[in-house]
């Protein structure tokens, strides 16, 4: 395995972005927190549960403990599988494990995971947890991939590092239109992954022939006007120019 080993993707919107990946150690160190913190979850509520089971006298039936044990092996699963689903898909791919190491997981193709990818690799889980399987293949593989990645086609990057510092060339008329939109648009609704876009977008935009730069850019301004809740641009604002400025609001707001 490569240090700080790098994976590229292709958007919908055919611009290549280059991620981090998270490597085993952050992964691992995600993994224990989260563990500590499931666990502590885990541990009340079976707590809550055996007090139940002692107040109430007909729950301490010999007929009715098998149903006990079956719902206690329910609790486990929904907890164990649900931990994770929810805080991957309320997140954006992040546990509070994984925030507080500052890594996440995110679709083969740049996109935020939903809520399918989530219960396939929490399904899993136990397999690369319990087999130490999901250990070896993060080591061996070339994407740094466990087995729930492969099925779910996820990757592990680590958050908030830009892999492309160079600078981007921007029209004199986007910082005024950027402070417009920032006023009139919902720039807090663009995500990380879609600011990494733009900036790949703008990094590129001169190596494309004109009739690429005409086609990516009118599309990709329409779906981040449509993000940002302002979808009627008027016929003669430049496609360019609002992606241009809409990497400046978000710079503006959100400072990396």
């Amino acid at each position: 395995m490569k240090f700080l080993n790098r994976v590229k993707s292709q958007t919908p919107e055919s611009v290549e972005l280059e991620f981090v990946l998270a490597g085993v150690g952050n992964r691992t160190y995600a993994l224990i927190i989260d563990y500590l913190i499931w666990s502590s979850t885990l541990f009340l509520l079976l707590l809550g549960w055996a007090f139940l089971v002692t107040q109430v006298d007909w729950l301490r039936s010999d007929t009715i403990r098998p149903w006990l044990s079956a719902i206690q092996i329910l609790i486990l699963f929904a907890v164990y599988i649900g931990y994770f689903v929810l805080f991957e898909t309320l997140w954006r791919g992040q546990t509070p494990g994984k925030r507080y190491v500052k890594i996440r997981v995110i679709r083969e193709d740049g996109r935020n995971v939903g809520i399918q990818q989530s219960i396939l690799r929490s399904l899993l889980r136990p397999i690369d947890d319990i087999f130490c399987l999901g250990f070896f293949l993060i080591v061996f593989t070339a994407q740094e991939k466990r087995l729930g990645d492969l099925v779910a086609g996820t990757i592990s990057i680590q958050e908030g590092q830009a892999v492309t510092n160079q600078k981007i060339a921007l029209s004199p008329a986007a910082s005024d239109l950027a402070v417009q939109l920032s006023r009139t648009g919902k720039i807090v609704a663009i995500s990380p992954d879609e600011f990494a876009t733009i900036r790949k977008y703008l990094y590129r935009y001169p190596a494309l022939d004109p009739a690429t730069k005409n086609r990516v850019s009118d599309r990709l301004a329409r779906q981040l006007l449509e993000k940002i809740e302002l979808a009627d641009r008027p016929p003669t604002l430049d496609a360019h120019l609002t992606i241009e400025s809409i990497f400046l609001a978000y710079q503006q707001q959100f400072r990396e």
